[in-house]
């Protein structure tokens, strides 16, 4: 690899990292909702124009993914609901609704922090942003701050656990 390439290459690694941190800041918000946190921002010459956090309980609705908020409120921006030339930054792979609406909305490229082996849709359980049979496929890259994004999902889930322990113990 070329000097030039490795530079290119540092410089996007710590553009997706500067990102990343504020899809983690947006997952930190629905973890304060007793959400999944799960955040996501959209970027678009260099301008964050969409974010989003998980709110399916506070919202009652299947549709209130961080994804989706963020899609929504990047073409409210841009005018248009194509987001091409546009980056989605999320702390959490993406499931098939939202991988769907990433097709769908044309994103450019996906930066996914931690995989979700249960239920992802960009790599885990399939990839539904490389189909070729669809008339458009999304760049992925994985494991940006992978360790805090995990973390999160990780610590959310234990609290989870405990609180429904001490829950059945007050009964």
């Amino acid at each position: 690899m070329s000097t030039e390439n490795t530079d290119l290459c540092a410089e996007q690694k710590k553009l997706d990292e500067k990102y990343m941190r504020e899809a983690i800041r947006q997952a930190k918000k629905a973890y304060k909702l007793d959400e999944t946190p799960i955040g996501c921002v959209i970027v678009h010459d260099g301008k964050i124009i969409g974010r989003g956090y998980n709110r399916r309980n506070t919202d009652k609705s299947p549709l209130a993914h961080a994804e989706i908020t963020a899609i929504k409120k990047a073409s409210k921006k841009l005018g248009d609901w194509r987001l091409e030339e546009c980056t989605l930054y999320v702390t959490l792979e993406p499931c098939q609704m939202c991988a769907g609406a990433i097709i769908q909305s044309r994103v450019t490229r996906v930066v996914v922090g931690c995989m979700n082996p249960k239920a992802g849709c960009a790599g885990s359980v399939l990839n539904l942003l490389d189909v070729k049979a669809f008339n458009h496929q999304a760049e992925l890259a994985t494991g940006v701050l992978e360790e805090e994004c995990s973390a999160l999902m990780t610590g959310f889930f234990r609290e989870l656990r405990e609180r429904k322990k001490m829950l059945k113990k007050s009964i």
